[in-house]
């Protein structure tokens, strides 16, 4: 439930959490964001306020992405299959530039989505534990391959593991997911409460979550990343999000 002394700004209102097929509702919330025992850009810790929406329980599939290139003449992503893609594996191998023409394609096709941004990557992340370092607690959970400590041969299939708290699939690990937002380092000092979007303009874009070929392949919920958004690194993919009207 909201409470009246939330900012203005927060005009979305609260949803029983879970999800129904592929899409789960984020409630409207209160978090703090940023971690103080984590690299330095993540400090300072700070309140942000963020809209209730919906957060795809999956990362975009190659399926899913095959679709996209077929109708649009997309260049096709780094290392893509050649005859067949695989239903339950994430697409890789995307810049922020491709995600955002998938996002600007679906939305032409009446379904309108687009990227997180890093509150509401870090929030949905955090599935309602405050203060945790995963997504599921402060230990890495079994089900991740390898226990988390060791490059794999590949990305694992979304649908592997335990959701968080909001009902996320693999938030958190398995691939770099891209965020809306151009990354400053220093921004959380002078971040705004309310659904903060990132700078204005900036030179990389920032993405969130472990990836499958890092010697850790689980990441904390407050950890960032950046890259140039024309990159298109092996590791990387992207989970969407739909505004709440």
């Amino acid at each position: 439930m909201a409470h009246s002394h939330w900012p203005t700004c927060m005009i979305s209102k609260a949803m029983t959490t879970g999800h129904t097929g592929d899409w789960a509702q984020i409630p409207s919330g209160r978090f703090l964001m940023g971690s103080d025992s984590g690299q330095d850009d993540e400090r300072p810790v700070h309140e942000v306020l963020v809209d209730a929406f919906e957060c795809a329980v999956f990362p975009v599939t190659q399926t899913r992405y095959a679709r996209f290139l077929a109708a649009t003449g997309h260049d096709t992503p780094r290392e893509w299959p050649t005859e067949i893609t695989v239903a339950d594996l994430p697409v890789t191998g995307v810049s922020w530039l491709d995600a955002e023409a998938y996002c600007q394609w679906r939305t032409s096709e009446g379904d309108p989505m687009r990227l997180p941004t890093e509150a509401e990557w870090e929030y949905a992340a955090r599935g309602g534990l405050a203060g945790a370092r995963y997504p599921w607690g402060n230990e890495i959970p079994v089900w991740v391959p390898a226990s988390g400590r060791g490059a794999l041969p590949g990305p694992w299939p979304v649908t592997l593991g335990e959701p968080n708290g909001f009902g996320l699939i693999g938030i958190g690990a398995n691939i770099h997911e891209w965020c809306a937002d151009w990354y400053a380092a220093d921004y959380y000092a002078h971040s705004p409460v309310c659904n903060p979007t990132g700078p204005p303009t900036g030179r990389r874009r920032a993405s969130r979550g472990g990836a499958w070929r890092h010697a850790i392949t689980v990441s904390r919920c407050a950890q960032r990343s950046r890259i140039d958004p024309s990159f298109r690194y092996t590791d990387y993919g992207f989970r969407v999000v739909r505004s709440k009207q």
